[in-house]
Protein backbone atom coordinates (compact mmCIF):
# COMPACT_ATOMS: atom_id res chain seq x y z
CA UNK A 1 0.00 0.00 0.00
CA UNK A 2 1.41 3.75 -0.91
CA UNK A 3 1.72 6.32 2.08
CA UNK A 4 0.10 9.13 2.11
CA UNK A 5 1.99 11.98 1.07
CA UNK A 6 4.47 13.66 3.92
CA UNK A 7 3.71 10.16 5.38
CA UNK A 8 0.38 11.71 6.58
CA UNK A 9 2.18 14.32 8.44
CA UNK A 10 -0.71 17.62 7.26
CA UNK A 11 -1.80 20.89 8.61
CA UNK A 12 -3.13 19.23 11.24
CA UNK A 13 -0.46 17.91 12.74
CA UNK A 14 1.68 20.71 12.81
CA UNK A 15 -0.44 22.99 14.47
CA UNK A 16 -0.38 20.34 17.24
CA UNK A 17 3.13 20.13 17.11
CA UNK A 18 3.62 23.78 17.54
CA UNK A 19 1.41 23.91 20.38
CA UNK A 20 3.13 21.38 21.90
CA UNK A 21 6.81 23.33 21.15
CA UNK A 22 5.14 26.27 22.91
CA UNK A 23 3.05 23.87 25.81
CA UNK A 24 7.15 22.88 26.59
CA UNK A 25 8.88 26.10 26.55
CA UNK A 26 6.29 27.71 28.54
CA UNK A 27 6.80 24.77 31.11
CA UNK A 28 10.40 25.20 31.54
CA UNK A 29 10.75 21.07 32.83
CA UNK A 30 14.28 21.32 33.53
CA UNK A 31 14.23 23.90 35.83
CA UNK A 32 10.90 22.19 37.85
CA UNK A 33 13.47 19.09 37.34
CA UNK A 34 16.73 20.61 38.93
CA UNK A 35 13.97 22.35 41.84
CA UNK A 36 12.75 18.80 42.94
CA UNK A 37 16.15 16.41 42.17
CA UNK A 38 18.70 18.48 44.33
CA UNK A 39 20.45 15.69 46.13
CA UNK A 40 19.74 12.78 43.95
CA UNK A 41 22.18 13.73 41.29
CA UNK A 42 24.43 10.70 42.21
CA UNK A 43 22.34 7.34 41.36
CA UNK A 44 24.79 5.55 43.89
CA UNK A 45 25.58 7.89 46.21
CA UNK A 46 22.63 10.65 46.30
CA UNK A 47 20.14 10.44 48.03
CA UNK A 48 16.53 8.17 46.45
CA UNK A 49 15.10 9.98 43.91
CA UNK A 50 11.62 10.23 43.68
CA UNK A 51 9.30 10.10 40.50
CA UNK A 52 9.51 13.92 39.59
CA UNK A 53 7.58 15.53 37.05
CA UNK A 54 5.07 18.37 37.20
CA UNK A 55 1.86 17.53 38.02
CA UNK A 56 0.26 20.71 36.76
CA UNK A 57 1.31 19.93 33.25
CA UNK A 58 0.41 16.58 33.40
CA UNK A 59 -2.93 17.95 34.73
CA UNK A 60 -3.56 20.14 31.86
CA UNK A 61 -1.80 18.38 29.10
CA UNK A 62 -4.89 16.21 30.19
CA UNK A 63 -7.21 19.18 29.38
CA UNK A 64 -5.69 19.30 26.54
CA UNK A 65 -6.59 15.65 25.43
CA UNK A 66 -3.39 14.48 24.69
CA UNK A 67 -3.65 11.74 26.78
CA UNK A 68 -6.67 10.95 24.89
CA UNK A 69 -4.99 11.34 21.74
CA UNK A 70 -4.20 7.70 20.13
CA UNK A 71 -7.31 6.51 22.07
CA UNK A 72 -10.20 5.46 19.51
CA UNK A 73 -13.21 6.98 19.65
CA UNK A 74 -15.06 3.91 20.63
CA UNK A 75 -13.32 4.66 23.80
CA UNK A 76 -14.05 8.31 24.20
CA UNK A 77 -10.56 9.35 23.06
CA UNK A 78 -9.31 11.56 19.51
CA UNK A 79 -8.58 8.51 17.37
CA UNK A 80 -5.78 10.07 15.58
CA UNK A 81 -2.86 8.37 14.07
CA UNK A 82 0.34 7.32 15.13
CA UNK A 83 2.22 10.05 12.82
CA UNK A 84 0.43 12.63 15.00
CA UNK A 85 1.46 10.82 18.09
CA UNK A 86 5.15 10.67 16.77
CA UNK A 87 5.16 14.79 16.62
CA UNK A 88 3.32 15.32 20.59
CA UNK A 89 6.37 12.94 21.33
CA UNK A 90 9.27 14.56 19.57
CA UNK A 91 8.66 17.76 21.50
CA UNK A 92 8.61 16.06 24.49
CA UNK A 93 11.93 14.68 23.44
CA UNK A 94 13.16 17.62 22.95
CA UNK A 95 11.86 19.36 25.76
CA UNK A 96 13.16 16.18 27.73
CA UNK A 97 10.44 16.73 29.98
CA UNK A 98 9.56 13.82 32.82
CA UNK A 99 6.10 13.35 31.94
CA UNK A 100 3.74 9.96 31.95
CA UNK A 101 2.46 10.72 29.20
CA UNK A 102 5.12 9.03 26.98
CA UNK A 103 4.98 5.66 28.69
CA UNK A 104 0.92 6.12 28.53
CA UNK A 105 1.16 6.96 24.66
CA UNK A 106 3.30 3.51 24.80
CA UNK A 107 0.60 1.40 26.85
CA UNK A 108 -2.07 3.20 24.11
CA UNK A 109 -0.92 1.36 21.62
CA UNK A 110 -0.41 -1.91 23.22
CA UNK A 111 -4.42 -1.49 24.59
CA UNK A 112 -5.42 -0.48 20.36
CA UNK A 113 -4.59 -4.43 19.96
CA UNK A 114 -5.84 -6.55 22.83
CA UNK A 115 -9.28 -7.90 21.91
CA UNK A 116 -11.16 -8.02 25.50
CA UNK A 117 -14.02 -5.62 26.34
CA UNK A 118 -11.42 -5.25 29.49
CA UNK A 119 -9.41 -3.00 26.73
CA UNK A 120 -12.10 -0.50 25.85
CA UNK A 121 -12.13 0.51 29.63
CA UNK A 122 -8.73 0.81 30.16
CA UNK A 123 -8.63 2.73 27.21
CA UNK A 124 -11.19 4.76 28.28
CA UNK A 125 -9.53 5.24 31.77
CA UNK A 126 -6.59 6.59 29.79
CA UNK A 127 -9.07 9.07 27.66
CA UNK A 128 -9.99 10.18 30.90
CA UNK A 129 -6.64 10.85 32.66
CA UNK A 130 -5.80 8.23 33.88
CA UNK A 131 -1.72 7.29 33.17
CA UNK A 132 -0.30 3.78 32.68
CA UNK A 133 2.59 1.81 31.50
CA UNK A 134 3.51 -1.52 30.01
CA UNK A 135 5.65 -4.28 32.19
CA UNK A 136 6.97 -7.27 29.92
CA UNK A 137 10.12 -7.36 30.94
CA UNK A 138 12.04 -10.25 33.04
CA UNK A 139 14.68 -9.95 35.63
CA UNK A 140 17.31 -9.98 32.40
CA UNK A 141 15.73 -7.71 30.11
CA UNK A 142 15.36 -10.23 27.31
CA UNK A 143 13.63 -8.52 24.16
CA UNK A 144 11.49 -11.32 23.25
CA UNK A 145 7.72 -9.96 23.91
CA UNK A 146 6.64 -13.71 25.56
CA UNK A 147 10.28 -13.65 27.98
CA UNK A 148 8.18 -12.27 31.06
CA UNK A 149 8.80 -14.49 34.49
CA UNK A 150 4.81 -13.25 35.57
CA UNK A 151 1.96 -15.82 35.88
CA UNK A 152 -1.93 -15.37 36.06
CA UNK A 153 -3.77 -17.97 37.83
CA UNK A 154 -7.35 -17.66 38.55
CA UNK A 155 -7.35 -13.53 38.03
CA UNK A 156 -4.23 -13.09 39.70
CA UNK A 157 -1.15 -12.32 39.07
CA UNK A 158 2.23 -13.73 40.81
CA UNK A 159 5.60 -12.78 40.09
CA UNK A 160 7.78 -9.71 38.93
CA UNK A 161 8.18 -7.28 36.18
CA UNK A 162 11.20 -5.30 36.00
CA UNK A 163 12.60 -2.65 33.59
CA UNK A 164 9.32 -0.50 34.31
CA UNK A 165 9.22 2.88 32.91
CA UNK A 166 7.84 6.21 34.66
CA UNK A 167 6.45 3.36 37.76
CA UNK A 168 6.42 6.34 40.03
CA UNK A 169 4.16 8.57 37.81
CA UNK A 170 1.31 5.85 36.34
CA UNK A 171 -1.90 5.08 37.67
CA UNK A 172 -2.52 1.59 35.97
CA UNK A 173 0.09 -1.16 34.52
CA UNK A 174 -0.60 -3.32 31.48
CA UNK A 175 1.55 -6.74 32.33
CA UNK A 176 2.26 -9.69 30.48
CA UNK A 177 1.92 -12.84 31.74
CA UNK A 178 1.67 -16.33 31.15
CA UNK A 179 -1.11 -18.96 32.05
CA UNK A 180 0.20 -22.71 30.86
CA UNK A 181 2.60 -20.64 28.81
CA UNK A 182 0.04 -18.97 26.76
CA UNK A 183 0.89 -15.09 26.77
CA UNK A 184 -1.77 -12.60 27.74
CA UNK A 185 -2.27 -8.49 28.62
CA UNK A 186 -3.93 -7.44 31.93
CA UNK A 187 -4.37 -4.24 33.59
CA UNK A 188 -3.71 -4.05 37.82
CA UNK A 189 -3.68 -0.39 39.10
CA UNK A 190 -0.18 0.35 41.13
CA UNK A 191 -2.23 1.08 44.26
CA UNK A 192 -4.02 -2.39 44.29
CA UNK A 193 -3.10 -5.07 47.00
CA UNK A 194 -0.62 -7.57 46.16
CA UNK A 195 1.15 -5.47 43.91
CA UNK A 196 4.97 -3.54 45.27
CA UNK A 197 6.95 -1.15 43.49
CA UNK A 198 10.42 -0.98 43.71
CA UNK A 199 12.54 2.24 42.61
CA UNK A 200 15.17 1.37 40.73
CA UNK A 201 18.35 3.65 41.29
CA UNK A 202 19.44 5.17 37.29
CA UNK A 203 21.48 8.13 35.49
CA UNK A 204 18.43 9.31 33.98
CA UNK A 205 17.17 12.32 35.65
CA UNK A 206 14.01 12.56 33.42
CA UNK A 207 12.51 9.06 34.15
CA UNK A 208 12.20 6.87 37.19
CA UNK A 209 12.10 3.13 36.33
CA UNK A 210 11.63 0.05 38.58
CA UNK A 211 10.32 -3.27 39.36
CA UNK A 212 6.55 -4.34 40.06
CA UNK A 213 6.16 -7.76 42.49
CA UNK A 214 3.25 -9.21 42.21
CA UNK A 215 1.42 -11.24 45.10
CA UNK A 216 -1.76 -12.64 44.25
CA UNK A 217 -2.89 -9.36 43.02
CA UNK A 218 -6.75 -9.47 41.36
CA UNK A 219 -6.35 -8.27 37.42
CA UNK A 220 -8.34 -7.15 34.21
CA UNK A 221 -7.62 -9.13 31.17
CA UNK A 222 -7.35 -7.41 28.25
CA UNK A 223 -5.82 -10.24 25.80
CA UNK A 224 -6.81 -13.63 26.55
CA UNK A 225 -4.15 -16.40 27.00
CA UNK A 226 -2.54 -17.24 23.76
CA UNK A 227 -3.51 -13.51 22.51
CA UNK A 228 -1.53 -11.00 24.40
CA UNK A 229 1.92 -11.88 22.07
CA UNK A 230 0.37 -10.98 19.20
CA UNK A 231 -1.18 -7.35 20.68
CA UNK A 232 2.57 -6.91 21.42
CA UNK A 233 3.71 -8.13 18.10
CA UNK A 234 1.38 -5.62 16.29
CA UNK A 235 1.98 -2.89 18.57
CA UNK A 236 5.71 -2.92 18.39
CA UNK A 237 5.96 -0.92 15.33
CA UNK A 238 4.66 2.11 17.60
CA UNK A 239 6.08 1.53 20.44
CA UNK A 240 9.84 1.82 18.58
CA UNK A 241 8.50 4.23 16.36
CA UNK A 242 7.35 6.80 19.92
CA UNK A 243 10.71 6.44 21.40
CA UNK A 244 13.01 7.15 18.15
CA UNK A 245 10.85 9.85 17.90
CA UNK A 246 11.55 10.86 21.66
CA UNK A 247 15.02 10.42 20.72
CA UNK A 248 15.19 12.64 17.34
CA UNK A 249 13.29 15.40 19.31
CA UNK A 250 15.74 15.16 22.29
CA UNK A 251 19.18 15.15 19.44
CA UNK A 252 17.60 18.11 18.10
CA UNK A 253 17.80 19.63 21.08
CA UNK A 254 21.36 18.71 21.26
CA UNK A 255 22.27 19.70 18.09
CA UNK A 256 21.05 23.44 18.20
CA UNK A 257 22.70 23.81 21.69
CA UNK A 258 25.82 22.89 20.63
CA UNK A 259 26.08 25.49 17.38
CA UNK A 260 24.83 28.28 19.46
CA UNK A 261 27.77 27.52 21.88
CA UNK A 262 30.19 27.03 19.04
CA UNK A 263 28.75 30.46 17.77
CA UNK A 264 29.86 32.53 21.23
CA UNK A 265 32.66 30.26 22.81
CA UNK A 266 35.78 32.14 21.80
CA UNK A 267 39.15 30.28 21.32
CA UNK A 268 42.48 31.96 19.43
CA UNK A 269 40.35 35.11 19.37
CA UNK A 270 37.97 32.98 17.11
CA UNK A 271 34.62 31.33 17.89
CA UNK A 272 35.17 27.54 18.11
CA UNK A 273 32.11 27.59 14.98
CA UNK A 274 35.18 28.47 12.83
CA UNK A 275 37.50 25.58 13.45
CA UNK A 276 36.80 22.25 11.29
CA UNK A 277 37.03 20.20 14.07
CA UNK A 278 34.36 21.70 15.25
CA UNK A 279 31.91 22.17 12.74
CA UNK A 280 32.38 19.05 11.09
CA UNK A 281 30.85 16.93 13.39
CA UNK A 282 27.76 19.80 14.44
CA UNK A 283 27.33 18.96 10.41
CA UNK A 284 27.17 15.21 10.98
CA UNK A 285 25.06 16.00 13.79
CA UNK A 286 22.72 17.33 11.50
CA UNK A 287 22.74 14.77 8.89
CA UNK A 288 21.90 12.25 11.81
CA UNK A 289 19.27 14.08 12.96
CA UNK A 290 17.43 14.77 9.85
CA UNK A 291 18.30 11.10 9.00
CA UNK A 292 16.25 9.50 12.04
CA UNK A 293 13.57 12.35 11.53
CA UNK A 294 12.81 11.10 8.24
CA UNK A 295 12.87 7.02 9.11
CA UNK A 296 10.60 8.16 12.21
CA UNK A 297 7.80 9.66 10.28
CA UNK A 298 8.11 6.78 7.52
CA UNK A 299 7.54 4.13 10.16
CA UNK A 300 4.81 6.13 11.48
CA UNK A 301 3.18 6.34 8.26
CA UNK A 302 3.88 2.49 7.84
CA UNK A 303 1.65 1.52 10.75
CA UNK A 304 -0.93 4.06 10.27
CA UNK A 305 -1.51 3.20 5.72
CA UNK A 306 0.69 0.05 5.23
CA UNK A 307 1.12 -2.13 8.29
CA UNK A 308 2.77 -5.55 6.51
CA UNK A 309 5.70 -3.08 6.44
CA UNK A 310 5.30 -1.29 9.55
CA UNK A 311 7.85 -3.21 12.30
CA UNK A 312 10.64 -3.51 8.79
CA UNK A 313 10.33 0.42 9.33
CA UNK A 314 10.03 0.76 12.56
CA UNK A 315 13.09 -1.50 13.25
CA UNK A 316 14.85 1.05 10.55
CA UNK A 317 13.42 4.10 12.43
CA UNK A 318 14.99 2.85 15.85
CA UNK A 319 18.29 0.96 14.88
CA UNK A 320 18.92 5.02 13.55
CA UNK A 321 17.44 6.71 16.48
CA UNK A 322 19.82 4.85 18.74
CA UNK A 323 23.03 5.27 17.11
CA UNK A 324 22.08 9.04 16.68
CA UNK A 325 21.30 9.04 20.32
CA UNK A 326 24.76 7.80 21.01
CA UNK A 327 26.07 10.05 18.30
CA UNK A 328 25.04 13.30 19.34
CA UNK A 329 25.21 13.39 22.83
CA UNK A 330 28.66 12.52 22.85
CA UNK A 331 29.75 15.25 20.55
CA UNK A 332 27.65 17.65 22.49
CA UNK A 333 29.08 17.03 25.41
CA UNK A 334 32.87 16.86 23.90
CA UNK A 335 32.35 20.12 21.90
CA UNK A 336 30.49 22.00 25.20
CA UNK A 337 34.12 21.05 26.55
CA UNK A 338 34.64 21.01 30.27
CA UNK A 339 31.59 22.07 31.52
CA UNK A 340 29.38 20.15 29.33
CA UNK A 341 29.15 16.96 31.47
CA UNK A 342 28.60 19.65 34.88
CA UNK A 343 25.26 19.69 36.74
CA UNK A 344 24.85 23.80 35.38
CA UNK A 345 24.75 22.53 32.00
CA UNK A 346 21.83 21.18 30.79
CA UNK A 347 23.51 19.25 27.77
CA UNK A 348 24.02 15.86 30.41
CA UNK A 349 20.72 15.84 31.65
CA UNK A 350 20.34 15.48 27.61
CA UNK A 351 23.08 13.18 27.39
CA UNK A 352 21.60 10.72 30.15
CA UNK A 353 18.02 10.27 28.79
CA UNK A 354 19.81 9.77 25.38
CA UNK A 355 21.64 6.80 26.51
CA UNK A 356 18.36 5.57 28.31
CA UNK A 357 16.53 5.79 25.59
CA UNK A 358 18.99 4.44 23.28
CA UNK A 359 18.44 0.97 25.04
CA UNK A 360 14.72 1.13 25.31
CA UNK A 361 13.39 -1.50 23.72
CA UNK A 362 16.57 -2.78 21.76
CA UNK A 363 19.68 -0.76 20.87
CA UNK A 364 21.13 -0.10 16.81
CA UNK A 365 22.84 -3.70 16.77
CA UNK A 366 19.65 -5.60 18.30
CA UNK A 367 17.40 -3.71 15.71
CA UNK A 368 19.88 -4.49 12.62
CA UNK A 369 20.20 -8.12 14.10
CA UNK A 370 15.55 -8.00 14.04
CA UNK A 371 15.83 -6.50 10.29
CA UNK A 372 18.21 -9.33 8.63
CA UNK A 373 15.60 -11.77 9.85
CA UNK A 374 12.97 -9.59 8.35
CA UNK A 375 14.67 -9.74 4.93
Amino acid sequence: MTQARDFGFGEEQQMLKEASLRFMQDKQPLAHLRKHTAGTEDPYLGQARPGVYDAEAWAEMVQLGWTALAVPESAGGAGTNLVTAVGVMEEVGRAAMPTPLSSTLLATFVLRHAQAPAAQAALARIAQGSSAAIAIYNQYGELELDATEVTVSDGRLSGTSYFVQDLQKVDFLVVAAKQDNELGLYTVDVQADGVSCHADRIVDLTRDQGRVTFDAAAVECVAEPGQGGEALQQSLPALLTLVAADIAGGCEWLLQATADYAKVRVQFDRPIGFFQAVKHPIVNMMIAVDETRSLVYNAAGAYDTDPEDALRCAHLAKSSASDTAEFCANRATQLHGGIGFTWEMDVQVYHKRQMHSQQLFGDGVWQRQQLAELI
